[in-house]
């Protein structure tokens, strides 16, 4: 069995930061990677940013030079620094983790999403 705890999230003014905190815990192995992805009301899910295991990073056009995605694998964390927030960030926000069971599967597994609020 596996579990993503997110936290975080709330509510904040526009030009403010948050950060995100996702820890993994259960049968694992070992994690490939992790992400963070946002979805706003009548939009599509979209990929905010990603890591892989090895400390390479992927953004969003969007929220490059604003977010920085980070992870510590002793603790099987990964977080979002959310700096400069604006209106349009406003979303739920959703961590996936790529990992591997001791049987050498793989598998994506979702958090269950925590709500950032961006007033202007």
């Amino acid at each position: 069995q596996v579990q993503l705890v997110e936290s975080g999230g709330g509510l904040v003014q526009a030009g403010g930061s948050l950060r995100l905190s996702c820890a993994a815990s259960g049968s694992i192995f070992s994690i490939n990677a992790m992400g963070w992805y946002r979805q706003a009301p009548g939009k599509q899910r979209e990929l905010v940013a990603a890591i892989t295991s090895g400390g390479s990073t992927n953004y969003a056009d969007s929220v490059k030079g604003r977010f920085t995605i980070s992870r510590d694998n002793a603790k099987n964390t990964v977080y979002l620094q959310m700096n400069s927030l604006k209106p349009e960030d406003t979303a739920v926000y959703y961590c996936l983790m790529d990992y591997s069971d001791y049987d050498a599967n793989e598998y994506d597994y979702w958090g269950q999403g925590t709500q950032v609020t961006v007033s202007s």
